[in-house]
């Protein structure tokens, strides 16, 4: 059949039901955008191509369709890079499509040319770049289908004179495999130690939400009565209101999560790649148990016991793992101890949910004193926390919230709870800054009738900034973003406090700029919230107002004060040795 590579690349597009393009228009793409509003793809062009990889990346998260990131080669593909490996840590299925300079010029330093291969291997699950016009469908086609078959971005790298090429192809069939269910043996053993076990207990990541494996671990805690933890970041693993749900471990997260998998015998780890930032003590609190027996549940074979010691690892699907696993315990499973069992997960979820409802300040480790002063400083303002319980009172149930990385919103992590998946997007593993608001406005694009709010610290909302210049225009659906306005870097000034001497270099954020009103420059409405009534009033007014159509961004004013640090396990107090003296400076020569 007689096409032009552009159209071949948009017939693929279309057989694999990719309707969504985030980026900023180039000369390099033209030929396909240019068949975008015929083949029914939107082009979602953003203020910085960053912030649109980070769209697709909350598109994808929220809805489970693949989207597509693509822009002008060299620049616009570099500005890329953040969001793709984002998405990779975030198992993000996500179609990375980067035009390259010229074939005939390629390696002559032409203008904007760039290594694009290079750039992202480490970056994608699948790379391929295109050797001749003919091969463009056959290729797009691989890179898609390895894409989902990952959960990971991958990426076709294709040189801008392929276009308008006529060539004779036939379009290539999409071929899908039967996700791995895990081994007999493996599947045995893990039924056996769970039938055995005295304090079993589930640990969900984020392959439960990816595998929609959430009702088959509901039906497998509730045969055990075992307490449900879940990952760092994915507080969207378990329904919040079920008797079993712990909470979240990891940084910021659940006493009660943690006081119960200290207790464990026998821990199932559902889904996740037990990342150290979920397992790193919390609170003070060493809680990951050190004589238990775990049971490794991964779709990725290299992650089967990296970090922790495990007994027995099965390579499969969460939902399939956990549906064998329950076909396999016997009668009397999980009856070993089950009434004090629940008694206690019953326990210690009420004495966290009393001592969070509390938790009105941040306390300072011995020898210091900002949060103190913080408080001092402004005894009127709101602190994190409380700013963080106003928003509670007026989040619907129903809600997809978006965080990005900072102090303010890491206090967060131990607050929101939901009843099913997909609704909780974190910047993940990579953290970068920037994810709160365009992650936010894709999952509005891919869930136009749910509400949604993001969530950023001011100095992360400074780094995208730049798409309230964006998503005013009509063709944009309309969002929540809650700003933390405290005018400083907060988590790196939490390591000036505790290790520097509070040498604050580099921490300290303008006061005089309003972010509310930069959002009314730009057309949309801007919110001052001060007190924990005028915030959770200004939510429930804003969650009205988009979803009939009006973006609200809303500036919370808080005090200073600080939370835990991010990284204890990575820093230390610096020693002074041969010291420096500034006389030791010397002009350059120039």
């Amino acid at each position: 059949m007689k096409m032009t590579t552009e159209e071949a690349f948009v017939k693929v597009l279309q057989r694999h039901g990719i309707q969504h393009a985030f980026g900023i228009i180039g000369s390099a793409f033209m030929p396909i955008s240019d068949l975008f509003p015929r083949a029914g793809i939107t082009f979602w062009d953003c203020a910085h191509e960053g912030s649109g990889g980070m769209m697709a990346d909350g598109y994808t998260r929220a809805s489970g369709k693949m989207s597509m990131m693509i822009a002008q080669n060299g620049p616009g593909i570099t500005n890329f890079v953040t969001a793709v490996k984002t998405a990779y840590w975030n198992h993000t299925p996500l179609l990375l499509v980067t035009p390259q300079a010229a074939n005939k010029t390629i390696g002559q330093g032409g203008f904007q040319e760039v290594e694009q291969m290079k750039l992202f291997e480490d970056m994608v699950a699948y790379q391929e770049e295109v050797r001749d016009p003919s091969r463009v469908a056959e290729v797009l086609n691989r890179v898609i289908v390895n894409a989902r078959r990952a959960s990971a971005p991958a990426q076709i790298n294709l040189p801008r004179d392929f276009w308008t090429k006529v060539i004779d192809i036939e379009l290539p069939e999409i071929v899908e495999f039967e996700r791995p269910r895990g081994g007999v043996e493996a599947l045995s053993e893990a039924a056996k130690l769970l039938s055995e076990a005295r304090f079993p207990v589930i640990l969900n990541g984020a392959g439960v939400v990816l595998a929609e494996a959430i009702p088959a671990s509901m039906k497998l805690a509730e045969r055990l009565d075992a307490p449900v933890c879940v990952g760092y970041q994915h507080n969207d693993a378990f329904p919040g209101s079920h008797p079993l749900f712990a909470g979240p471990l990891g940084y910021n997260g659940s006493k009660a999560a943690m006081d119960l998998i200290a207790k464990a015998d026998v821990v199932l780890a559902l889904g996740t790649r037990l990342n150290p930032f979920s397992t790193l003590p919390g609170y003070g609190i060493d809680y990951w148990p050190k004589d238990a027996k775990i049971i490794q549940v991964d779709i990725n074979p290299d992650r089967i016991g990296l970090t922790k010691k495990v007994s027995v690892g099965i390579v499969g699907d969460a939902k399939q793992v956990a549906e064998q696993i329950l076909d396999g315990l016997s009668e009397g499973a999980g009856d070993s101890g089950r009434e004090e069992r629940k008694a206690l997960i019953a326990q210690s979820k009420s004495a966290w949910a009393q001592q969070l409802s509390g938790m009105d300040h941040e306390e300072d480790d011995p020898g210091t004193s900002w949060n103190e002063r913080a408080r001092d400083a402004k005894p009127d303002w709101m602190s994190p926390r409380m700013a963080w319980r106003a928003i509670q009172a007026a989040l619907p149930r129903e809600a997809i919230i978006s965080s990005d990385i900072g102090n303010n919103c890491a206090i967060g992590n131990a607050y929101p709870s939901f009843e099913e998946g997909r609704k909780y997007l974190a910047p993940g593993l990579f953290g970068p800054c920037g994810y709160g608001l365009p992650a936010i406005v894709g999952a509005k694009i891919g869930c136009p009738d749910v509400p949604v709010v993001g969530f950023a610290g001011d100095g992360a909302f400074g780094i995208a900034v730049t798409e309230l210049t964006a998503i005013g225009r009509k063709e944009w659906p309309a969002v929540t973003q809650i700003v933390f306005r405290n005018y400083q870097w907060g988590a790196e000034k939490r390591n000036s406090t505790l290790w520097y001497d509070d040498n604050f270099v580099g921490t300290e954020l303008d006061e005089e700029v309003s972010y509310a009103g930069i959002a009314k420059a730009c057309g949309l409405q801007g919110v001052v919230a001060r007190t924990m009534d005028e915030l959770t009033d200004a939510l429930d007014r804003a969650i009205k107002d988009q979803m009939a159509g009006k973006t609200t961004l809303i500036e919370v004013l808080l005090n200073q004060e600080l939370g835990e640090p991010f990284r204890r396990d990575a820093m230390t107090k610096p020693n002074v040795v041969a010291g420096i003296d500034p006389a030791d400076m010397r002009p350059q020569q120039v």
